[in-house]
């Protein structure tokens, strides 16, 4: 069956229900499937495994058992949670040449999608409050990022995360799919859902502005007022030594979240502006492949700590195998 008659509204009843939608993926021409396999299962088995090799050396090196490591932790999990709930289901359907998905599998990847960004964004904002902390209130900064206060971070931002991907995705089952059922993604998400919606969207998006600026807007006020601080302590530091090496521990956390906030912020706050295109696939890989690949690159690349423990790991490994 090719994508031209998949494209096609069912010819029914009035008010027919959608059971399963199509995702047409990231390219229709048949030619280029298997380039996008490689590449994306490459893709894939690289960032899984970046973030494994970032945990062991977390748990494997004492150096590391401070907070900022801690939190680091964690957001390996969830780049792993994250191209695991959108990239293997997209390779299944490039093998099976399967372009339908189950209504209820598009809500509940949608749910996890959306869960795990949330818990992203608080945590991201934990890291930066850790920070500020770490250079700006040094002395009581042990008391004050104790692993009592981290683990209630934690699990505040899973909350947090948990009730506004189950509002999200309450919200939209209320909605109505009548066709036509065809998503130009790759993955199921709230924008591409809501043009297909017989039903009013006004509420969806609402929720979708309103919980958009809780979950990014706050943290982002909050990531900003942080490094302002943090800037403003490190400038008054004297040696070049020192305030090298406080900016090189915030420049990795900077930089992730500028990538995620910005990708993010695209994909979501232009509802209404500018109908739905391609470019919403290159935000999506960003958003699921990109960012969770670079990130134990970025928080590598200029740490000799973590480049010290990798370097332990993978050699304690090589010692293990021989």
């Amino acid at each position: 069956i090719s994508l031209q008659e998949l494209r096609q509204p069912e010819s029914g009843a009035n008010g027919t229900v959608v059971t399963e939608f199509i995702l047409l993926g990231l390219v229709e021409t048949p030619g280029l499937r298997p380039a996008v396999f490689v590449l994306f299962l490459f893709a894939y088995l690289l960032t899984v495994g970046g973030n494994l090799n970032i945990l062991a050396a977390i748990l494997v090196e004492p150096k590391l058992h401070t907070p900022m490591y801690f939190f680091l932790g964690n957001l390996s999990v969830l780049d792993i949670g994250c191209i695991t709930v959108t990239v293997p289901s997209m390779l299944s359907r490039l093998l099976s040449h399967k372009h339908t998905v189950p209504y209820a599998a598009c809500l509940t990847q949608l749910f996890f999608f959306h869960l795990l960004v949330g818990v992203d964004c608080f945590l991201l904002t934990a890291m930066a409050y850790d920070r500020f902390l770490a250079i700006c209130r040094p002395l009581t900064y042990s008391s004050r990022m104790s692993q009592m206060v981290q683990r209630m971070l934690v699990a505040v931002s899973w909350g947090c995360a948990f009730t506004n991907a189950l509002t999200h995705t309450v919200a939209i089952s209320t909605l109505n799919f009548c066709g036509p059922s065809v998503i130009n993604h790759f993955y199921c998400d709230l924008p591409q859902l809501f043009q297909l919606s017989c039903s009013s969207t006004q509420l969806n998006e609402l929720l979708l502005f309103g919980l958009g600026i809780l979950m990014a807007g706050a943290p982002v006020i909050l990531i900003v007022t942080s490094y302002i601080h943090v800037a403003a302590a490190v400038l008054r530091i004297r040696s070049a030594d020192g305030r090298k090496k406080a900016f090189s521990t915030c420049g990795s956390h900077l930089t992730v979240v500028a990538i995620f906030y910005g990708t993010g912020i695209f994909n979501y706050m232009r509802l209404g502006s500018a109908k739905l295109s391609d470019k919403d696939k290159a935000v999506g890989i960003f958003n699921t492949v990109l960012n969770p690949m670079l990130n134990p690159i970025i928080y590598s690349l200029r740490n000799p700590d973590v480049q010290g423990a990798l370097w332990r790991v993978l050699r304690g490994r090589r010692s293990v195998a021989g």
